[in-house]
This record gives structure tokens, sequence and C-alpha cells, in this order.
């Protein structure tokens, strides 16, 4: 192996793991742990920050830099990172079309021929939809990821859907992406309870300085399809189905309701809406099996439809 391909292939290992001591590098590379020093010296002098980790088990780390190397990236790899990009310049992040087309017009100008192929074959057969609604800037995304990873607390103007502004004062706990929207998932620190927030409905974050890791946080994702399915609406509704969880998921968008498993045949589907009949119409659009568990009225508005159906089909004698 010749010595451009040996630093290349030690990159490669010391992204794969926090630290590498220095013999499991020389052993993996066939070299000795002197040849390793130098390759190391090599690539901090192409701007990769490689640290020296102290102490019995120390050895070798990459870390971040004052400025972005080349990246090492595998076939899979840049073709996702490819198709990422892409998708960025049509996503709902603000600002960010420009950055993205510069980032991918860089990308592809470097890749091998045949990953172009790859890349150009599937940005064909996609079609995007083009996102619609509000968008948010990528600096307040950055400040809210950052709060839910140091546990730091946020304050922020927010507008609710009917319009009223208020202050909050929250513990960030995850951002959630439903694929149209952002939220922010915290607790509310003045009303002490779990909320979901729109985060393009938010002004402001400005992080406290204050520390503050809640204790027992919800299940972020299904806290905010519990937030957009079952909240808003006058009725509250459980249905049985008779099918596995995973096939009523990929029927049910997340946005809609909630699908909890019973066993690998059974499910109960957990939405809401303001009409019962609702319900029961777009439960019965699934084309499975199933029984109305609450609330009561939803069985009684099951057998009325199925009346005024059967009516309508010339049935009824």
């Amino acid at each position: 192996m010749d010595t451009a391909s040996r630093v290349l292939r030690l990159l490669s290992l010391l992204t794969t793991r926090r630290s590498w001591r220095g013999e499991e590098l020389a052993e993996r590379l066939g070299v000795t742990d002197r040849t390793v020093r130098r390759d190391v010296e090599r690539l901090r002098e192409l701007g990769y920050p490689v640290h020296a980790v102290p102490g019995p088990t120390g050895g070798y780390a990459l870390g971040a830099g004052a400025r972005l190397p080349p990246l090492q990236l595998d076939d899979d790899s840049a073709v996702a990172v490819a198709l990422g990009v892409r998708a960025a310049a049509t996503g709902a992040v603000a600002g960010m079309e420009e950055s993205a087309l510069r980032a991918l017009a860089a990308i592809e100008q470097v890749m091998p021929t045949h990953l172009q192929r790859r890349v150009t074959a599937l940005r064909s057969a996609i079609v995007p939809l083009a996102a619609d609604g509000p968008t948010v800037a990528p600096a307040v995304l950055a400040v809210l990821a950052l709060a839910c990873r140091d546990g730091e607390r946020l304050r922020f103007g927010y507008v609710d859907r009917t319009g009223a502004q208020t202050r909050r004062h929250v513990e960030p706990h995850r951002v959630v992406h439903t694929g149209r929207r952002w939220y922010l998932v915290a607790r509310d620190v003045d009303r002490d309870g779990w909320r979901s927030f729109r985060v393009d409905r938010m002004r402001e974050p400005t992080p406290t300085g204050a520390r503050g890791h809640p204790e027992d946080p919800p299940d972020a994702a299904r806290f905010v399809t519990d937030a957009l399915s079952l909240r808003p609406y006058r009725w509250h509704a459980r249905l049985l189905i008779e099918a596995p969880a995973e096939v009523v998921a990929g029927l049910v968008p997340p946005t809609a309701a909630a699908v909890e498993a019973l066993d690998d045949r059974r499910c109960v589907l957990v939405t809401g809406a303001d009409s019962l009949d609702a319900i029961v119409l777009h439960t019965a659009l699934l084309d499975l099996p199933f029984t109305p568990l609450e609330p009561p009225e939803l069985a009684e508005r099951c057998a009325a439809l199925a009346e005024r159906l059967r009516a309508a089909a010339g049935l009824l004698t």
C-alpha cells in the first residue's frame, strides 16, 4: 500500500471510532507505530485535527478543527450526501437553497463517473413535492438543537394557533421534524408541563445560561403525534384494527393518528377529529376490519352510517 492510500485508510479508521490506540492502528494498517505517527502528522498538515489521547488506553482521536478539511466518504455515503443536499434545496429550512446547491455542485464535480450516474438516475426518478407553508431559519434550529444537547433553558416569544402571543420559559428536550413542520418538545417551566411548540411560531429563542434536565421526558415523536392528531379536536377515538401495527402505520400519517401494537396481528388506532363521521369514514377507507372502542358514540355512528350506506346501495328491505 503506497503512502497516500495508507493515509486515506488511516483517516477512514479514525472516523469509525472515538479513539484508537497506536498499536491498533499499526496492526490494521500493517505498519510500525513509527509509521502511524508519521501518517498522523501528514493528516494534521492536511488540516485534520488528530488529537493525542493521554493515559494508558490513550491513542489518537479525530476532533473538530478551525476549518473544514477534505472529507473521506465511501460510495454509498457520497450518494446519500448528494441526495440529502439536493433535498435540502427544496426543504422547509429558510435560506438553505443557494447554499445547498453550491454544496451539491462541489460534491458532484469531484464524484467518480460511476457515482455521478447513480446520483443522476436517482435524481431523475424522484419527483419532490414542493414544501408549502412557513419555513424556519437554520440559526434557530441550531440554537434549539444545542439547547437540547446541553440541557440549557430557553426563553422565547410564541404565537399560538389562535394568534395569542405569550412569553415562554422552557427546558428543551428534542426537536421533531414531521416532514412539513419543525417542533420543539420541552417542559414549560412556568406552566409545569410538557408542551410542543411549532418552531416557525417561535420568536427569538434565547439561551438563558441556566441548566435544566427535565425528569421523565416523553417520547418526543409520539408526543408530537398526539398533539397533532388528538389535542386540537373535539372527539378523541380509539379503534381496534385487525392488522399488524406496521401495516397500519404505513397507511396512516403520523400527524393524523398514533398506532399502538397489541400483538403481531392487531393494533389500536388513536386519532381525533371534530366529527365522529370523519373518524368512521377515514378508518373504513383503510379497508381493514375494525372495532370502535371509545367513545361510546363512535359505535352508534358506525351503525348509523352503515344503515345509510346500505340504503344508498339498495340493500335495505
